[in-house]
This record gives structure tokens, sequence and C-alpha cells, in this order.
């Protein structure tokens, strides 16, 4: 019998999903790692899960404890659930700007959910700060132990990525893969990735997919953190190097805007019933940039992150779409 134990034994081991569209346009194939599979709803149960397991490993979380992190929101439901299976309590700190969906999903869990402003990185108030202040003084009372997730500059994060997505993804393929591309929130699962894969075939390509309002792109291209526009994905684009980024085996980077991406969220849901995340349009329309770039008979491997129903408020809501002036499906 094939069995898993319980909601922890249930995160990973995802399938690849040939993304026939795509794959047609491009004349390569286009694999897409079903994170939204995974049972918190995405990518992040992994990278909770890894953290969490590193925090009970070197004795700072024992049950009982807590768990404090600042998100854009999946990894706070993905902590909140690794909690409760657990027996942990998480506090979840998140800028007011997240989709209510995932504010929704996270008080559902039993979170404490405290919405701050969304204001940069440099900013004290900024929501990773806040969380770490939060995790502080936790720690002096909490018996059981109190951590800061710090997602972010906490290689765990990668490491767990490298043990388990890269080496399922290398599997999977059988090895024969050409390049593989995805968008950086965190840097986890790009780096986790590629470490794995560089290990197995220093050849294959690995390129950081970017959406517009992130300094990653030009990071890469010029050296240089510059941000340049705006984007409604969540969870993704970064303004400065993470520890997980460090040192990462990156070879090259794509930029890609809104108006690319949707149409390609649009036509997986319609054409191929893919419900899926703005993350994911990046990553699916990266992918296939670089099969063009790369030309026809690669296979090109991306990642599917989490379902598109926790942004029905923005993503597929034709209002909110016609005041940003980008596309609407017609079905819609």
């Amino acid at each position: 019998m094939n069995i898993r134990h319980g909601f922890i034994d249930s995160i990973g081991r995802t399938p690849l999903i040939r993304l026939q569209g795509p794959s047609e346009a491009t004349g390569c194939e286009i694999l897409g790692k079903a994170e939204f599979l995974n049972p918190g709803g995405s990518v992040k149960d992994r990278a909770a899960l890894a953290i969490v397991e590193d925090a009970m490993k070197r004795g700072v979380l024992r049950p009982g404890g807590t768990i404090v992190e600042g998100t854009a929101g999946n990894t706070g439901i993905g902590l909140a659930l690794v909690g409760n299976a657990l027996g942990f309590k998480t506090v979840i700190v998140m800028p007011e700007t997240q989709s209510q969906e995932k504010k929704d999903m996270l008080r559902l869990c039993g979170a404490d959910l405290r919405l701050v402003p969304a204001v940069p990185y440099r900013d004290p108030g900024n929501y990773v700060h806040v969380s770490r202040r939060i995790a502080e003084e936790l720690a002096e009372t909490e018996p059981n132990g109190a951590i800061w997730a710090n997602q972010f500059d906490n290689l765990a994060n990668r490491e767990g990525h490298r043990v388990t997505t890269g080496q399922e993804i290398w599997e999977q393929t059988g090895g024969k893969l050409d390049a593989f591309t995805c968008a950086v929130g965190t840097g986890g699962t790009l780096a986790g990735v590629a470490l794995a894969l560089k290990e197995h075939n220093p050849n294959v390509r690995v390129v950081l997919a970017d959406p517009m309002g992130s300094a990653l792109y030009a990071w890469k291209k010029t050296g240089e953190l510059k941000a340049e526009g705006s984007s409604i994905t969540e969870g993704i684009g970064q303004g400065r190097v993470t520890a997980n980024l460090e040192d990462a085996p990156i070879d090259d980077a794509v930029r890609i805007t809104d108006e690319t991406a949707l149409p390609v969220i649009f036509d997986l849901l319609k054409k191929e019933g893919l419900v899926l995340g703005g993350s994911s349009g990046i990553n699916v329309a990266a992918a296939m940039e670089v099969a063009r770039q790369m030309g026809p008979g690669h296979t090109i491997v991306t990642v599917l992150c989490d379902f598109g129903t926790r942004y029905q408020s923005k993503l597929f809501n034709p209002g909110f779409l016609r005041e940003k002036n980008l596309p609407v499906p017609d079905w819609l």
C-alpha cells in the first residue's frame, strides 16, 4: 500500500506536468513541478517544514513553542499547518496589501495574524523586521522556545529544496532536462534546485525569472540592484540579495511582465484545467522565453507554485484587472 502518514508526510513528491500549450508553442518540453498539490496548497510547505525541522533538531523549538514569521502569505500558511501537525503555535506578520484569501486562510489555520503597512525593507516597519522583533520578545518568555523562521536568510530553506525538490526533478526527468527557471521571493526554491541539479550536471541552465518591480533581473544582468515598473504578483520579486540567493549557481535572468504572464495563466486554466496563481504565470512565461532562446527540442522545468483561488479577488477579478489596464479573458 502507498499511504502517506499525516500532513507532514504528504509534503513533497509532487508530479511533473507537461504543459501542452506552452510546449507546442515553443517546440520544447515545458514541464511544471506541481507544487500547488502540496497539502498546504503551495511550494512554501517545503520551506516551512525544512525550517521547523531544523529548529527542532537544534533544540531551539520544543513542543508547545511558537513559530514567528513575516510572509506574503504562503509561507505563513505552511508554517501554521506544519505547526498544527507538530504541536506549535504560530504568529504571522503580513503586509496588509496581500490577498484577502490568504488572510482568511491564515485565520482559518488558527495563526495569530498581524497585518502591517506595506513598506520597503529599509523601513523598520517592514513586515520582516516586525516579525523579527516579535520573535525576540517571545523568546524571552516562551518556555518551549520561540523562533523567527527568517525564511529569506535561513539557509535551511534552500537546503530543504536541495535535498527534496531538486532531487525529485532530477529523478522525474531521468536527468534529461536542459534548463530550470523560477521566480525568487526568498531565493530558496531557485537556489536549492539549482544546487541539486548542478551537482548532477553542471550544464543544466538555471535562469532567474523576475517580475517587474523586482531588482534581481538588473542584479544578474548588470550587478546593480535596480527595479523598474510594478507587478500584481504576490510573494515574488526582491529588492535585495537574500542569504538563500547568495552564491547560488544562476546562469541568466529573464524579466516577465504581467501583460505576458496573465494570458498564460488564463490559457492554462481554460485549456488545460490548471488553476494557478500569478507567480506560476511568471514562471511558465519565463520557461517559454528560455525555450525560445535555446531553440526547439529542449526540456525546461519550472514551478507551479500555488492555486489561483488564493488570488481570486485580484487575478480573476475583471474590475481589478481593468483598473490596472491588464488583460481580461473573455470568459471571465
